[in-house]
């Protein structure tokens, strides 16, 4: 046990989360050979097997199961310590999750504001949502509706939105029409709960066909097999907006409406700290409205930035 490290149990509970390999190295930042190392020496140094894994799919072992909640425990109260270490010291850091995106100017806007720490858990947005309003996190960078933030005592701010489009195979790239359009809703909503209330309502608002999978096929290579099967191009999701696309397959642009997605900087409504409301101020001043509040533009119902 005295070699386990905090990250490696970080790894084991994304990729617990993920079930696969692939998404989870992508959500880690990291190479998908060297996740697989460092949970087979985990497994190793605990002395149990986590995951029972195929070419096909990857599930909790019964041990995997029972331990997953304890790293959680932990990896949080590692967390706790290292802030009040940080408050003794007189340096206390701002603690800053995502979910796959940041600004690309993150660090020149805070560095001189405050000591910024960027979380290493990198987390769906409900995810990071809850971390924040539970005080795991200062800050978030993630998409949220209305209701999350008036459930969760949260506030938020418009720091980025993506155009999402379609991708389709062929050498077609015009302009396809919403209603021509398919999204895809997941049954794993460990994942993909903030997607899926997302997807929905696109489809209910725009007539884009629903089309429900069961293999985390929103990003990757698992995504592009549904574009190659289905009759319609498929909308994009953010998480997949830096995946290379097959050449055998086109980008085309959503309109009638517009699609976009939004993501918030979130703080808690009773956050007090100069520090971290600076950060607040120094990433969200001058965003401007990157174009979700033009004519044609769709955000759904609940989203904040409306």
């Amino acid at each position: 046990m005295t070699s386990v490290e905090l990250r490696q149990l970080r790894y084991f509970v994304a990729v617990a989360e993920e079930l696969n390999f692939g998404r989870a190295a992508e959500r880690l930042l990291i190479a998908g050979p060297s996740l697989s190392q460092q949970i087979k020496a985990l497994e190793r140094d605990l002395g149990v097997r986590l995951f029972d894994r195929d070419r096909r799919s990857v599930s909790l072992t019964a041990a995997g199961s029972a331990l997953l909640p304890h790293t959680r425990a932990l990896l949080e109260r590692a967390d706790d310590l290292q802030r009040r270490a940080g408050r003794l010291s007189g340096s206390e850091p701002v603690r800053l999750g995502y979910v796959n995106w940041l600004p690309s100017d993150l660090t020149a806007r805070t560095a001189t504001v405050a000591q910024l720490h960027l979380d290493a858990w990198v987390a769906p947005s409900h995810t990071q949502a809850a971390r924040v309003a539970a005080g795991g996190l200062d800050l978030a960078v993630c998409w949220v509706r209305t209701e999350d933030l008036e459930e969760r005592g949260l506030r938020a701010r418009l720091i980025g939105a993506d155009r999402l489009y379609a991708v389709a195979g062929g050498d077609d790239t015009s302009d396809v029409a919403a209603q021509d359009t398919a999204v895809l809703l997941d049954a794993d909503t460990t994942s993909w709960s903030s997607w899926n209330v997302y997807a929905e309502e696109l489809a209910q608002d725009t007539g884009a066909r629903a089309v429900r999978i069961s293999n985390g096929g929103i990003t990757g290579p698992a995504f592009f097999d549904h574009v190659r099967r289905c009759s319609r191009p498929v909308v994009n999701s953010p998480k997949g907006q830096t995946t290379p696309l097959p050449p055998d397959l086109v980008q085309r642009p959503v309109t009638a409406p517009e699609i976009y997605w939004t993501w918030s900087l979130v703080w808690r409504e009773n956050e007090d700290r100069p520090a971290v409301l600076s950060v607040v101020d120094a990433l969200c001043d001058g965003v401007g409205d990157l174009g979700i509040r033009a004519p044609g533009a769709w955000l759904p119902d609940g989203d904040p930035h409306r």
